[in-house]
């Protein structure tokens, strides 16, 4: 074993598709895996522990954590077989208490994991085509059932237990959703699916016999017993930018099966594939968590929903919605919450909710926010930091600060600090980031993109770009050790540039393959560089020439590094060995022992070598290089690693991988032989800030700095008022209280004397009610002991006769014993005669045989077989026989059974006997009980008697009262009855104005008419109009094709004219061309006809369209005219109708007035009559008046109700011709004016 050594220090990153990825150990500690470990993560404390996984292995596939939170399964494939461990989590550090590896059924690999409620016993889920579910008890290795899920090689997603039951099962996955219970040593189904098979993407036990069920269509379904109790839809809205958002209407241990892309077991994105296709924007759940008030589901791309149990009912409703912020440094912020959930948990007191997306990202959220933010939806936060969702392409340390760059597939750039282990900057691109270089400074850059090489500041709070390189595609960069120069790679071909004027001074060629990796010596001096073509280059930047070569064309090499005295190049390639190069031989290799490297790193000390495998793995070895295979391993990555990096110090090796993934490891050497090197200057805390960043800082600095002087004032200002006030309201209430307080003493005092008047009253009644009861228990005593004693001779009778029926049967017993044993010495006598009767027979038969052997072998046989058969059926009878007897006695030592419990039910009804005494005795109690409370309700029969007097006595005096208002009521009445006509007599002229109203409404309608005739007649008008100018547009269009076509031939008649031009000098070639243009162009028809037809025609053309402009002029003009009047006359009876619609309410409003008069009066006068209905003869005249009145009454109330129903219905009409008219096409109203509704107050009249 080497003496190098490497401890893992902290890790950047998630494996999402880790089914079940994500689970609590307590309230501060979390579990989930990054690379080719498990993290145990404090929130609180920020520190990570390692649960390293196994060797060889090829990464995990499943977690499981058990209920009592001890132990930790971990589903891997190691040298492609499939392998279980179960880690103890409560030992430190945590150690492997059981493997599983050992199977005896077919099995690729386990996607699915969960332990049982007890925690004894796991269940495991194996991928297609087996799809095998196994019941475990694990801490004996023992396998307790096996079934097949599945035979169409559908995908299995989740397995679990029932959180109460070891035995109930829950399976759900691509069209099944199956219950089984775990008995007689078999798994057996439970259920059976009803309806369509739906994906079934996860599931969640709520109670100890109900599951919450979603599935990739936005549905969630409640199964209980395995028969659907609920459903429900997650819709999908339209929002107004055309993205979707999501409306309705994981358990811990949600588990998604995420195999690798050479798996034929459909992966996360294959799943997403294939929905997309299937259902176009449908949210699908992939994970539900439950807890104490309901359950927590995905929905959709960056969406959460919480859903709440309600009262009373098995159903569940949407409560919260909980959505993935936007991140504002992504390139397409709109684009990045759109990252689905696969896995969710609850903290144990259920504080928390942690969430893990498809994208490598945590998330959390306090629980208590969620119901802060009532009516919007809250937003996760991260709950580390923003972690890299693809390949890390490129990595690189500084000198001056603990930062480290990298760079991704997904398009981002990261800064992280290792010293904190937080992420200092980030940044999102369109373009992917293949490569990155980190100045040793800590303030500069250099990214190459898949479209051009940037060169960047890293300021305070972001990374900018400064300057640009037209490289496409660079792989490859560098800083130089003293970072005055850099060199990136483009294709074959080294770009050497200068930081100072940012030119490029060199290009280095001679590499035919791409170039894989570069690297500088100690002093800048010499470049390294290695590629596929199995070349190893060392240039001299001076001469810009290639000083040693090292050519060895069947090996592909993927990485150099140089001894830090830059005598030894060190390569690794595809060939699995180590190449150490020196003068352009290659001086020794070691073999790697069956993996390839892919990447290598040296410490500045020369002593320590790290090497990176493709199986993710990290080997730390000591230099000089050992013949013999001493390097320790260590379990890191998930996948090839893709960099590595050592810090100038030689303290910490930085890797990172294909699986996203960045771990940070202290290293040393046990021999002490690496020097320590010690930091004369610390780590430099200057960083780069633009100048206008600051005046914009200062600038906002300055307008908060006044925005808090205002606000103090303001908040002064409102103190003060507020103590005002404050004061004024302590002053009414100190009043309020006193005279209050007066007010209860006075209330107290006259209390406590009816107190003491009740309490002499109810020590009388009370002496009464106990002479009572003495004298009733006196009488009940005496009637109970004579039942007593009646009872007493009862029970005795029935002892006797009791002890008379057990003597009975005791000699019944004694008879039938002995007649049993004399009947069974009778039967074998007989049957002891029988069979020597049979016996001598038999012999007999014999003699007969052996004397007749030779002539009758045949009948012998028969005869034999018969005689068996005899004896058989003999013996059966006998013991047919023996059966019957032993029956007949067991039935009699039943009856002895009946009389026995006979006798027991005889000593029950004694005891019953008892109990009703004593049941007798309660009810005496209750009874007492009822004298009480009868007593107490005649007390307060007493009371209400009281209280009633006092009530009666009030209401003489109101009668009293009463009569004496009636009197003078009745004095007002004749007064009253005069007005009534008055007020008759006023509305008579009103009703004259009403017609002469309507008569000019009438007149208003007429003119409407006249307007509307008028106005159908300027539409024709215009109609007609429009046809003509079509027309004329259509005769010009014509005249521009002819115009176009005679062009046309111009042209081509200048083209064939200039042709023959050049048979200038030979005249009958020239003559032959010009005859030929002649027979092309020109007509037998007369020229000039045709010119003077054409200028007829356009003179023609002309006149018609100088009369028709005329004409649309002059229809222009007089429809203006028309609709100015048109507009006035509207105006005109706008206005009238307005004026007449406010004498019209004026008038109501009378009437309302003088009918609320009228109604007051003959209340007053009912109120009179009812009070005194008989009255003395001298009052007649006023009982004549009262019966006269309510008739008048009556029919000025009917002639109202007719006016009024009369004006309604005309100004219904008038407002529906005006209606008609305002839809007729060419009549638009000037103003918005609405009649104003005359229904509501019409109403209000009618309840009045």
């Amino acid at each position: 074993m080497s003496t190098v050594v490497a401890q893992s220090l902290h890790v950047f990153g998630l494996r999402s598709r880790v089914a079940n990825n994500i689970f609590f150990f307590d309230e501060q500690i979390i579990i989930f895996p990054s690379g080719n470990h498990c993290v145990k993560y404090n929130v609180d404390q920020k520190w990570q522990k390692f649960i390293p996984g196994s060797e060889k292995s090829q990464g995990m596939l499943a977690l499981a954590i058990s209920p009592n939170r001890r132990y930790l399964a971990i589903s891997e494939t190691v040298q492609e077989k499939p392998v279980i461990t179960i880690y103890e989590l409560s030992s430190i550090p945590c150690r492997k208490r059981k493997i599983l590896s050992n199977f005896d059924f077919p099995v690729h690999k386990f996607i699915s994991m969960a332990f049982s409620p007890d925690s004894k016993y796991l269940l495991t889920q194996t991928s297609p085509p087996e799809s095998n579910l196994v019941y475990w008890l694990w801490e004996k290795q023992k396998v307790m059932a096996v079934i097949k899920i599945d035979t169409q090689n559908n995908p299995v997603y989740q397995v679990s237990f029932n959180p109460q039951d070891n035995t109930h099962i829950c399976v759900t996955g691509n069209g099944m959703f199956k219950l089984l219970r775990f008995t007689e040593g078999t798994l057996k189904q439970t259920n059976f699916q009803r309806g369509e098979p739906q994906n079934y993407l996860a599931h969640a036990w709520v109670t100890d016999d109900k599951i919450i069920v979603g599935t990739d269509t936005g549905k969630l379904f409640l199964f209980e017993s395995g028969d659907q109790r609920w459903e429900t839809n997650i819709m999908v809205k339209e929002t107004t930018n055309g993205s979707k958002s999501l409306e309705v209407i994981q358990e811990s241990e949600s588990l998604i099966e995420f195999p690798p892309v050479s798996s034929p077991v459909p992966s996360y994105e294959q799943v997403m594939a294939a929905s997309s296709q299937a259902h176009l924007a449908m949210p699908e759940v992939f994970a539900i968590a439950p807890y104490s008030k309901g359950f927590a589901c995905s929905a959709g791309p960056g969406r959460v929903l919480l859903f709440e149990k309600l009262e009373d009912k098995d159903f569940y409703r949407e409560s919260r919605e909980i959505q993935i912020p936007v991140d504002p440094q992504s390139h397409d912020p709109s684009q990045s919450d759109k990252q689905d959930v696969l896995c969710m948990c609850f903290s144990p007191s259920e504080e928390t909710l942690i969430a893990s997306t498809s994208k490598n990202q945590l998330y959390s959220i306090t629980m208590s926010l969620t119901e802060i933010s009532k009516g919007e939806p809250a937003h996760f936060e991260y709950l580390m930091y923003p972690l890299h969702s693809a390949s890390i392409t490129g990595l690189d340390t500084c000198i001056r600060k603990p930062l480290i760059a990298t760079s991704s597939l997904d398009r981002s750039v990261r800064i992280w600090n290792y010293e904190s282990n937080t992420l200092e900057l980030f940044k999102e691109y369109q373009e992917e980031a293949y490569t990155i270089s980190l100045h040793p400074s800590g303030h500069f850059i250099v990214v190459g993109f898949a479209d051009k090489l940037r060169l960047m500041n890293l300021l305070i709070d972001d990374i900018r770009s400064f300057k640009e390189y037209s490289i496409r595609g660079c792989r490859e960069c560098s800083f130089s050790n003293g970072g005055h120069l850099f060199a990136a790679v483009n294709g074959n071909v080294i770009h050497i540039f200068t930081t100072t004027s940012l030119e490029n001074i060199s290009n280095l060629k001679g590499h035919t393959g791409k170039i894989r990796s570069i690297v500088w010596n100690a002093d800048d001096s010499k470049l390294i560089s290695c590629g596929t073509d199995g070349a190893v280059y060392e240039w001299n930047l001076t001469t810009g020439k290639r000083e040693t070569e090292c050519v060895l064309k069947s090996c592909s090499y993927n990485y150099v590094t140089i001894s830090p005295d830059s005598k030894i190049i060190f390569a690794v390639g595809s060939d699995q060995t180590i190449k150490e190069i020196a003068d352009s031989s290659v001086l020794r290799e070691m073999s790697a022992f069956d993996v390839t490297y892919t990447a290598i790193v040296i410490s500045h000390s020369g002593r320590m070598m790290f090497v990176g495998t493709s199986m993710g793995t990290i080997r730390a070895m000591k230099y000089p290089l050992p013949l013999q295979k001493e390097f320790n391993e260590y379990q890191a990555h998930a996948g090839p690693v893709t960099k590595m990096s050592i810090t100038f110090d030689d303290q910490f090796l930085v890797t990172s991988a294909e699986d996203g993934c960045l771990f940070t490891w202290r290293v040393f050497d046990k021999d002490g032989r690496g020097i320590k090197r010690e930091r004369e200057v610390g780590f430099a805390e200057e960083v780069l800030v633009t100048k206008t960043d600051m005046e914009e800082k200062a600038q906002i600095m300055l307008e908060l700095k006044t925005r808090v002087e205002e606000l103090k004032m303001e908040n002064e200002y409102q103190l003060r008022l507020k103590d005002m006030n404050y004061s004024e309201k302590i002053k009414e209430l100190t009043d309020k209280f006193i005279q209050e307080m007066e007010s209860l003493k006075t209330k107290n005092q006259v209390l406590r004397t009816e107190k003491d008047k009740q309490d002499v009253f109810h020590r009388e009644h009370i002496e009464d009610l106990l002479e009572k009861q003495n004298r009733e228990l006196q009488d009940l005593e005496c009637c109970n002991n004579q039942k007593l004693l009646l009872e007493y001779e009862k029970y005795q009778e029935l002892q006797l006769k009791s002890q008379r029926m057990q003597e009975e049967y005791e000699k019944q017993l004694r008879d039938n014993e002995e007649t049993k044993s004399q009947a069974l010495e009778e039967l074998t006598e007989f049957y002891e005669a029988k069979l020597q009767e049979k016996t001598t027979l038999l012999e007999e038969a014999q003699e007969d045989v052996r004397q007749q052997l030779r002539e009758f072998e045949e009948t012998k046989k028969q005869i034999e077989e018969d005689e068996d058969r005899e004896i058989q059926d003999i013996k059966t009878k006998y013991e047919k026989k023996l059966r019957d007897e032993k029956e007949s006695n067991l039935r009699l030592k039943g009856e002895t059974g009946i009389m026995r419990k006979k006798f027991s039910s005889l000593q029950k009804e004694i005891e019953e006997r008892i109990n009703d005494i004593e049941i007798l005795k309660g009810e005496q109690v209750k009874l007492q009980g009822v004298i009480r409370s009868l007593e107490k309700d005649i007390q307060g029969l007493k009371r209400e008697i009281q209280e009633r007097d006092e009530t009666i006595q009030d209401k003489e005096k109101r009668i009293y009262d009463l009569k004496k208002k009636n009197q003078e009521l009745e004095k007002f009445k004749f007064v009253l009855d005069y007005k009534i006509k008055e007020l008759k007599k006023q509305i008579e002229p009103r009703e004259n104005e009403i017609k002469v109203m309507k008569e000019q409404i009438q007149e208003m309608e007429t003119e409407l008419e006249r307007f509307h005739k008028q106005n159908t007649q300027l539409e024709l008008n215009i109609a007609e109009l429009l046809q003509k100018l079509r027309a004329t547009d259509k005769e010009i269009g014509r005249e521009r094709q002819k115009e176009r076509d005679l062009e046309a031939l111009v042209r081509r008649f200048k083209t064939d004219l200039h042709n023959c031009v050049a048979y200038f000098q030979e005249p009958r070639l020239l003559k032959e061309k010009i005859q030929a243009l002649f027979m092309k162009y020109v007509q037998r028809a007369d020229m000039v006809e045709i010119a003077g037809l054409n200028t007829d025609l356009q003179q023609e053309y002309a006149r018609q369209r100088e009369h028709l402009e005329r004409n649309l002029a002059t229809l222009k003009k007089k429809v203006i005219k028309e609709g100015e009047l048109h507009r006035t006359d509207y105006v005109r009876i706008m206005q009238e109708n307005v004026s007449l619609i406010k004498e019209i309410n004026e008038l109501r409003r009378e009437l309302k007035f003088t009918r609320s008069q009228v109604y007051d009066l003959e209340a007053a006068l009912k109120l009179s009559k009812k009070i005194r209905p008989q009255e003395v003869p001298d009052s007649a005249p006023s009982k004549d008046g009262l019966s006269i009145t309510p008739t008048t009454r009556l029919n000025e109330q009917e002639e109202t109700w007719r006016i009024i129903e009369m004006q309604r219905l005309e100004i219904q009409r008038l407002r529906d011709q005006i209606q008609e008219q305002e839809q007729m096409p060419g009549f638009h109203t000037l103003t918005g004016i609405r009649l104003p509704s005359l229904a509501s107050e019409v109403d209000t009249e009618v309840q009045t």
